[in-house]
């Protein structure tokens, strides 16, 4: 299948506009991660405590917003998380502490930041733990159990809770519902003298170390760096050395203009975004090669024509392939983006850049270096590189 048969599209002819292009896009992205909104790193690599919260009800993140400021917790981020209807959202706080009262102290400062009207002497049976529950009922001890308290009401704290984590999704939205759990009857009514009901749960608490983020931003940049030379020694060997440099530079515009665009859009740039990136250092280059390819055999058939010219028969000959391919794909990783919720959103958004800006790098800015290379070539009074590559 063929979209255009025979077409005579004077690429080399627009490489100005593409190179204007290119440098608006690059030189935007390295000033902002210089001076503007810096690289957006995700808790992966920055470290800090990341808590979910669930709500009752469709949350607002400006309140949310608000009630953190109000706190004190100004450097919170503040984004929703999985499906809509689950009402819920996902706070990142700047606390890289890794020890169990760090996770204490994170939830805690999230609960008193939300819960602005909580009663008197009551506690809050949506973000009580069972420890918390068992407390109560051995004070109240609504069962009168005396000596055999213990054991019991663990098991009673341990139902109730577990009853509203699970099959309640973690938020009580009244006092009635706990009548469906295994609790005995008078325990769960016990709990209306001693609890109220916020209209939130903190669902989970994980915290990064900044040491761990670290290694884990040394470990990224290295994985780009290995790729990166991997490449350059394959095409060197493959073909010519400067389709290797070609190839390099390309992807590493691809990669500053991905890294660019998340910092320009404040996108926080986590372990599946560097997943993405590597990913599409292999996809942009897979293009760029069957653009080489087709350029090496031109060369063969058409010796006596100019260096541009092969170049530009190449890169229409392959152009149908590079629709059909770039675009099937570029479908599917937009519906990713689409549909694919927010903990997908960075990832996703990363391929939908990559597979635009790969593709069309490889036809206009790949290809053109190896133009300017035999052309400077000539300008030096050398003899023009061995284009035709190596015999294999």
């Amino acid at each position: 299948m063929e979209f255009f048969r025979n077409t005579n599209i004077d690429f080399l002819g627009k490489k100005w506009y593409f190179l204007a292009f290119s440098l608006i896009f690059s030189v935007a992205g390295v000033l902002s991660m210089l001076f503007w909104h810096h690289i957006p790193w995700g808790v992966d690599f920055r470290g800090g405590t990341l808590v979910t919260v669930r709500f009752a009800h469709t949350p607002d993140d400006n309140a949310v917003r608000a009630a953190m400021d109000r706190a004190g917790l100004r450097d919170a981020k503040i984004q929703r998380y999985g499906q809509v209807a689950n009402n819920e959202v996902l706070i990142d706080l700047d606390v890289r502490e890794t020890s169990e009262d760090a996770l204490d102290q994170g939830k805690l400062k999230i609960i008193q930041a939300l819960e602005s009207n909580a009663p008197a002497g009551k506690i809050d049976l949506n973000n009580a733990s069972s420890l918390t529950i068992k407390k109560y009922l051995m004070d109240k001890d609504p069962l009168r159990l005396g000596s055999d308290a213990d054991q019991k009401y663990t098991a009673q704290a341990q139902a109730i809770a577990n009853y509203r984590d699970t099959s309640l999704g973690g938020v009580l939205s009244s006092m009635d519902q706990m009548k469906g759990s295994s609790a005995d009857p008078a325990a769960v009514a016990s709990l209306q003298d001693g609890f109220f009901l916020s209209d939130f749960g903190v669902r989970d608490v994980a915290i990064v170390g900044p040491q761990v983020g670290g290694q884990l931003q040394k470990q990224a940049a290295m994985a780009t760096i290995y790729s990166l030379a991997g490449m350059l020694v394959y095409l060197g060997f493959r073909f010519e050395w400067i389709y290797g440099v070609a190839a390099v530079v390309t992807v590493f515009h691809d990669t500053l203009i991905t890294v660019g665009a998340f910092s320009l859009t404040k996108t926080d740039i986590s372990l599946t975004v560097i997943a993405a990136i590597l990913t599409l250092i292999g996809y942009s280059n897979n293009d760029t090669i069957v653009v080489f390819d087709r350029i090496r055999e031109n060369i063969k058939l058409m010796r006596r024509e100019k260096l541009s010219e092969v170049v530009n028969r190449s890169i229409n000959q392959t152009l149908s392939r590079t629709i059909l391919t770039a675009g099937l794909t570029f479908l599917t990783v937009l519906a990713l983006f689409l549909f694919g919720g927010e903990v997908l959103h960075g990832f996703s958004l990363a391929l939908v850049i990559g597979i635009l800006i790969g593709t069309y790098s490889s036809i206009a800015i790949a290809a053109p270096i190896l133009v300017a290379y035999q052309d400077w070539r000539i300008g030096k009074g050398k003899r023009p590189a061995a284009m035709p590559g190596k015999a294999r």
